[in-house]
């Protein structure tokens, strides 16, 4: 009996793919991506929804809402489901995939409402299981058939084609917007890793409070965004950049401007930076000694968003004295790896950390 129950649930299952695409997902704390097998990649938004507050009707998503986050009247919020690399808002955060699951199976199913693919979705290295089975159950929320779950670290060494399978010692440094991913992988399998929820928002919230204590001046957070994006720096590159930033003055209260150089914001955001590095310092200070003369010899690579940062790389080098390289399209290792994962089920058993049905 258990064996036609099986048959019987292989057979829909291969049914159900034949309609549907399977798609790797990067769950970020600021963007979401979405890989498609075949495709690439076919999405990149933020990860932001609007809606009202009183019904919980969803107004909008992705960069829609972004643009009405500091901006939306009562009855309207505008939010991100995720926070520190995991969900907070667990309604928010379905709603989410689900849009961009369906999104990308418009106009490529046979049958529209159909769309039942399976997932695999880079989460933090660090999170509980609580927070796993909330990723799981909110991706089959928005109609996955089956949800596999990879930490972020694993995902982008994938992504950025590093060798995770062979016995050499692979560092990588993963900088998102909720967490900094940070792992000696070896042989398949994460020898030793460490999670810190430091990572692109608190640079946003470094720069916003640099601001509001030396000026009086009261930035959003989109606005700190775009200045550690144009002028933020980790290390001197040589020549000077300013960035006009208007906000409220906290004394009168009326609207503000004041010209930030690439110096302040590089103040603001070297605390943050700091943290990052004793992190991973504290990471190859724990290593297993033959896997810390692997790294040596490799170096550290470094992905994620919070890498792009100038001048990141040659802090990291200074500090740990060990070779620096940023993966290429660094944004997007989390995302790749998973869709390499997708096509590599050994891979994907050997690696995934549960999975939801």
């Amino acid at each position: 009996m258990y064996h036609i129950h099986y048959t019987l649930g292989a057979m829909i299952n291969r049914l159900l793919g034949l309609f549907s695409h399977d798609v790797g997902i990067d769950l970020g704390t600021a963007n979401t991506m979405v890989y498609v097998a075949g495709r690439g990649i076919v999405i990149r938004e933020p990860s932001a929804v609007a809606r009202q507050k009183k019904t919980k009707e969803i107004l909008a998503i992705g960069m829609s809402a972004k643009r009405m986050v500091g901006k939306t009247p009562q009855m309207i919020e505008a939010i991100r489901p995720l926070k520190d690399g995991v969900i907070a808002d667990f309604d928010a955060a379905a709603a989410m995939l689900d849009h961009y699951i369906k999104k990308v199976h418009e106009g490529t199913t046979l049958i529209p409402r159909i769309p039942r693919p399976r997932v695999v979705i880079g989460i933090p290295s660090g999170v509980t299981e609580v927070e796993r089975r909330a990723v799981a159950d909110a991706a089959v929320s928005a109609g996955a058939r089956e949800a596999f779950l990879i930490e972020e670290p694993m995902a982008a060494a994938i992504g950025a084609g590093l060798p995770i399978r062979d016995p050499q010692g692979t560092f990588i440094v993963d900088i998102g917007g909720g967490t900094s991913e940070i792992a000696l992988i070896s042989l398949g399998g994460i020898v030793l890793g460490r999670s810190i929820r430091i990572a692109g928002d608190e640079m946003d919230e470094a720069i916003i409070k640099y601001v509001r204590l030396k000026y009086g001046l009261l930035l959003g957070q989109p606005t700190a965004e775009e200045v550690k994006i144009a002028i933020g720096s980790a290390a001197s590159t040589g020549r000077s950049k300013s960035f006009v930033v208007r906000g409220r003055d906290l004394e009168s209260g009326l609207p503000k401007s004041v010209s930030l150089t690439s110096q302040e914001v590089r103040e603001a955001l070297s605390p943050i930076v700091q943290e990052i590095v004793t992190g991973i310092k504290d990471t190859i200070e724990e290593s297993p000694p033959e896997l810390v003369g692997d790294i040596m010899e490799k170096g550290i690579v470094m992905a994620g968003g919070g890498s792009l940062l100038a001048g990141i790389d040659s802090v990291v080098a200074d500090a740990t004295h060990m070779p620096v390289t940023i993966a290429d399209d660094a944004i997007t290792c989390v995302v790749r790896g998973c869709g390499i994962v997708l096509s590599d089920p050994i891979l994907l058993r050997q690696i995934r950390i549960t999975a939801g049905l």
